[in-house]
């Protein structure tokens, strides 16, 4: 009897334990899925890394004549501009963590902001960075690089190109989390996890195109 008991009472104890989640031993089932595929993601990368690095050991005169047109000044602001983006984003995943989903004074107050104001201002600045690179990108096109011009053009678009692609789904999580602050009625432990680990693939991004950007750029 006292085995039966005691397993009716780990029984009662799981059924509390909320969807997504393991015992309160194990980590959150959603980050940890998150932090697989960023893995996954990670190796896609490294993989455009190769390719670049493989490409460019064997046509070092053009890589020498086509990053003359690099604007490295204007790369570097707009890498700021995402680099700054991350703070923003991380400033709002600790007023998740606080349960804070909103501000509560007026907008002017930083001090008053919730998680929804940051993201905004997360979102702001990671779309004037995609911006940034769509101007550069006509820029370019005007220099006669293009996906198909050459070697050197094909691997600068791949690579910041399918960077973009993920800033961009980046940008598209940020508008569904600052969605459902407004047609939830409470905020919930999933949208606390769902800003977090919104918060990861957006630090991700950022690292990435650091990599990037000193890859590109600056050993050119």
């Amino acid at each position: 009897m006292a085995d039966v008991a005691t397993a009716t009472t780990a029984h009662t104890s799981d059924s509390r334990i909320p969807a997504g989640h393991g015992p309160v031993s194990r980590p959150n089932l959603t980050a940890v899925g998150t932090m697989v595929w960023l893995a996954s993601e990670l190796m896609f990368f490294a993989g455009l890394f190769a390719m670049y690095f493989t490409i460019r050991s064997v046509a070092g005169p053009l890589w020498t004549e086509r990053t003359s047109h690099l604007e490295v000044g204007f790369a570097f602001g707009n890498t700021l501009i995402l680099v700054i983006s991350s703070i923003w984003c991380q400033f709002g995943v600790f007023k998740a963590e606080a349960g804070k989903a909103e501000r509560d004074g007026k907008l002017w107050q930083v001090s008053s902001w919730g998680m929804r104001e940051w993201y905004v201002l997360a979102f702001l600045f990671g779309a004037i960075f995609v911006s940034g690179q769509v101007l550069e990108y006509s820029n370019m096109f005007g220099e006669g690089i293009s996906l198909n011009s050459d070697a050197y053009g094909s691997m600068f678009y791949l690579t910041t190109g399918f960077h973009a692609l993920h800033v961009t789904g980046g940008l598209m999580a940020f508008l569904m989390i600052i969605g459902r602050t407004f047609t939830a009625k409470k905020f919930t432990h999933h949208q606390v996890t769902g800003a977090i680990v919104v918060s990861y693939y957006w630090h991700f991004v950022d690292v990435v195109w650091i990599a990037l950007f000193t890859t590109i750029y600056l050993l050119q």
